[in-house]
């Protein structure tokens, strides 16, 4: 080999067992093409500003970047996958347009250093994006509150029937697990906002590069401040796909609570036919899919969080190949999470409430045997006094198969002397109704909280 003969780092790639199969990373990782070039683009004129390259150089390499990108994005560009990973396609083709000079972008980086760059630079889009999604269905849940704030239903524990509650007021409880979720992303969202650029392979880089310049034009806050630590942190990915894990969750829960009202034993809810399917042999069944898909896809997101844990317990410091594996996870928990947001979205703006079903099951069996201890204890009654008294009634109650609503002033007077002409007046309105506290199902508290939600809504996200 000549001493003198300048070699395409990414055409000796070709033939090393680097480039392998097994170690190929392009499949999944050119989807950071954008955060890629963006960094590319940003180190080249940073290298030019600094007279670290000459600013000629520097131009050629941005204009070179910029041809490439226009070539993503009209499907142009020939991906090779006998190159290991995104950045050796980009190099390679950068020399095909600019000749030796595309060697120049190596300076004072490595692609330790710029892969944590991209990842963090996607992962911020990606939290925002969640959260642009989280509100869409937190104004589909308000909408339902407000047009539901007097249907009444039974609320329940143990999936049992427990206290009437307001339809609005149960749609509102998802509203606060969401906004949890979007709170939790912009949390990661600021973990992400550290640009490890410049820390190089493991230990920084031997020019006097600009880092402060760097941070202003990708848009990241802070700068990271241990070279070690920056190429080989994934924290953010673990927070970020844990985030996903807890959304999931509470699509999960409220996916289950859908299955469950659409059932005939239920009858709650009506769901669409777009959001249902056919059995193969009963003409009769519509069956939940989209509701059983999300709740189906959680376990995947969670496999997703599992894996990256596992991934980095075992790593010394600092980059090792294995944190290679941190992005299928991210991608896929990511995409997962959107299309069941965007689901259970389309699930409740579709659906038809069968409001007079709801009301009718709170008239079964006792879901006001609170409110009418309440009732006692308000007459002077120690509440346990009240609860025993209740309990009779009940027993009264079951072994008369009767509702509490079929009991006669005269049964309730026999059980107990504090009872009035007035228990009559008990029903699950008055119930509901009597809750008027703040983060209660009374009407006055529904519709606070409904303008509350409204005005987180509109709070600007995180940019």
């Amino acid at each position: 080999m000549t001493p003198n003969k300048k070699i395409n780092p990414a055409s000796s790639a070709r033939g090393s067992e680097l480039a392998s199969k097994f170690t190929v990373s392009l499949k999944f990782d050119k989807r950071l093409y954008k955060q890629d070039i963006e960094v590319s683009i940003a180190h080249a004129k940073m290298l030019g500003n600094e007279k670290i390259i000459p600013l000629n150089d520097s131009k050629k390499i941005i204009s070179g970047l910029k041809i490439i990108k226009k070539e993503i994005e009209a499907r142009n560009f020939k991906w090779d996958n006998k190159l290991e990973d995104i950045h050796m396609n980009l190099e390679s083709r950068l020399y095909e347009l600019i000749g030796d000079n595309a060697g120049k972008l190596h300076t004072a980086k490595s692609r330790n250093d710029q892969i944590a760059t991209d990842i963090r630079l996607w992962l911020k889009d990606a939290c925002n994006n969640l959260i642009d999604h989280c509100k869409n269905l937190q104004s589909t849940l308000v909408k339902l509150a407000e047009e539901n704030i007097n249907t009444i239903m039974p609320g329940y524990t143990h999936l049992q029937r427990a206290q009437p509650v307001s339809l609005a007021h149960h749609f509102l409880a998802y509203f606060e697990m969401f906004n949890r979720d979007i709170e939790r992303l912009k949390n990661v969202f600021d973990s992400c906002d550290v640009m490890p650029l410049g820390s190089g392979a493991l230990s920084g880089v031997p020019y006097k590069i600009n880092r402060e310049y760097l941070a202003k034009e990708l848009g990241f806050k802070k700068i990271s401040s241990n070279s070690i630590d920056a190429v080989s942190d994934r924290d953010f990915i673990v927070e970020f796909i844990l985030c996903n894990a807890i959304c999931m969750t509470h699509l999960s829960r409220l996916s289950e609570e859908i299955i469950i009202w659409s059932t005939d034993e239920f009858n709650f809810i009506e769901l669409s036919d777009e959001y249902t399917s056919g059995s193969s042999i009963m003409p009769q069944k519509r069956n939940p899919d989209f509701s059983e898909l999300i709740r189906g896809k959680t376990g995947r997101v969670y496999g997703a969080l599992i894996g990256i844990l596992s991934v980095l317990k075992g790593l010394p410091l600092s980059y090792n190949r294995d944190l290679q594996e941190d992005k299928e996870g991210v991608f896929d928990s990511y995409d997962t999470t959107i299309s069941c947001l965007q689901s259970a979205n389309g699930i409740l703006l579709n659906m038809k409430i069968n409001a007079k079903q709801m009301e009718i099951s709170t008239e079964k069996g006792f879901i006001l045997a609170t409110d009418i201890a309440d009732y006692l204890t308000k007459k002077g009654l120690p509440f346990r006094d009240s609860h025993i008294i209740m309990t009779n009634l009940s027993n009264h109650c079951k072994k008369n198969r009767k509702n509490l609503s079929d009991i006669s002033i005269e049964e309730y007077k026999s059980i107990s002397t504090f009872f009035d002409d007035d228990i009559k007046n008990i029903n699950a309105s008055y119930s509901i109704k009597s809750k008027d506290i703040i983060g209660g199902t009374a009407p006055n508290q529904i519709k606070y909280a409904i303008k509350n939600s409204k005005n987180l809504i509109n709070k600007k996200s995180r940019k």
